[in-house]
């Protein structure tokens, strides 16, 4: 165990520097010195109370999003609905939080409000997992298209009256469902960041001691052996998509209650699409979807400053190449490839 993570490191320390140096010609091509550039980079970030407030504020709802794309992963299944889930997860927390009387403690608005995101995500999540259970529907299909419905849902409830009027918002939470924020020199940075962490440490738990969750992991790696074994494949499926939507729904606790304290329309925008990124660098683990979550998030916050230096794109291709160095080295990747045709002939 302890030579497959030593080696499984390596490789990802490997592509990690191959890379920064394809980064690096990138920057020099430029005309910029990559030294100059992603020590910048860095001095945004990691040296400043603000810079580090800012990078966990984008790492929460990465962190939600991997951990959903991941659980979804380890069951075999391939979640491309975070964004979706992620959006009525965000606005139902909004709509349960406004609805509350204004004097509601935190002792109860909080919960609520954390609880509608998290079933409305769940619930979401919940009908291509079912499709996929009862009728064999690629849940890649199903989600993808569950992602425009929910974008087109959202906005229609919204408009029938859930909407501040003449705006695409909803109205504040009550106060006591505000999360407050961690004090980091006026970052975005709230208590979200923890519910995040609880929630990998609690999708670790499951995955590595619990009865369904290893019932989730046996559906992933042999699903007829799981059958034969006793595994029901249909609930196991529903379990794995519903409990990825819920993780998804919770984004809403970073952006509604920690943040802005009200839903508007894109919220939230492409985290969803994201946390693939972010399940797939760290390789569908918990604690590795942590770490994934905070070095994009450092990419995304310290862009805004290399581009003093370099244009924003140039960052932005940088993490795109920094995603599928990781990706490709991946063993699922590599297994994938070796089965194409294209490996065959």
């Amino acid at each position: 165990m302890r030579g497959a993570l030593i080696r499984e490191g390596s490789i990802i320390a490997i592509a990690l520097l191959a890379a920064a140096a394809a980064g690096s010609l990138l920057v020099l091509a430029y005309g910029q010195s990559p030294a100059a550039v992603y020590g910048l980079l860095f001095k945004s970030t990691w040296t400043s109370e603000h810079g580090i407030g800012q990078v966990l504020f984008k790492a929460t709802p990465l962190v939600l999003t991997g951990l959903s794309v991941a659980l979804a992963f380890r069951a075999g299944l391939f979640n491309i609905g975070a964004e979706g889930q992620l959006a009525v997860g965000a606005f139902a927390t909004a709509v349960a939080g406004g609805a509350l009387p204004l004097d509601a403690p935190a002792a109860l608005a909080l919960p609520i409000a954390l609880l509608a995101g998290a079933t409305a995500g769940a619930l979401w999540g919940a009908v291509p997992g079912a499709l996929k259970a009862w009728t064999g529907a690629h849940e890649v299909i199903n989600t993808i298209m569950m992602n425009f419905i929910a974008s087109g849902l959202v906005l229609y409830a919204g408009n029938s009256g859930l909407f501040v009027a003449e705006t695409e918002h909803t109205r504040h939470v009550v106060e006591g469902a505000y999360l407050p924020d961690l004090g980091l020199s006026g970052s975005a940075a709230n208590l979200s960041v923890f519910i995040a962490l609880a929630c990998a440490g609690g999708v670790w738990y499951f995955l590595a001691r619990t009865r369904r969750g290893f019932e989730l992991r046996a559906l992933g790696l042999a699903p007829m052996a799981a059958e034969a074994g006793g595994v029901d494949l249909k609930r196991a499926t529903l379990l794995a998509m519903t409990a990825a939507g819920g993780l998804a729904g919770l984004v809403g606790a970073n952006y509604v209650l920690g943040y802005k304290h009200y839903f508007e329309n894109g919220m939230g925008s492409g985290a969803g699409y994201m946390g693939i990124a972010v399940a797939l660098l760290g390789r569908n683990h918990p604690a590795g979807v942590v770490v994934a979550a905070l070095f994009i998030s450092t990419l995304q916050h310290g862009g805004l400053a290399a581009s003093e230096l370099v244009p924003r794109q140039l960052i932005d291709v940088l993490q795109a190449v920094i995603i599928l160095a990781v990706a490709a080295s991946s063993a699922e990747v590599r297994r994938l490839l070796a089965k194409s045709p294209e490996a065959r002939a």
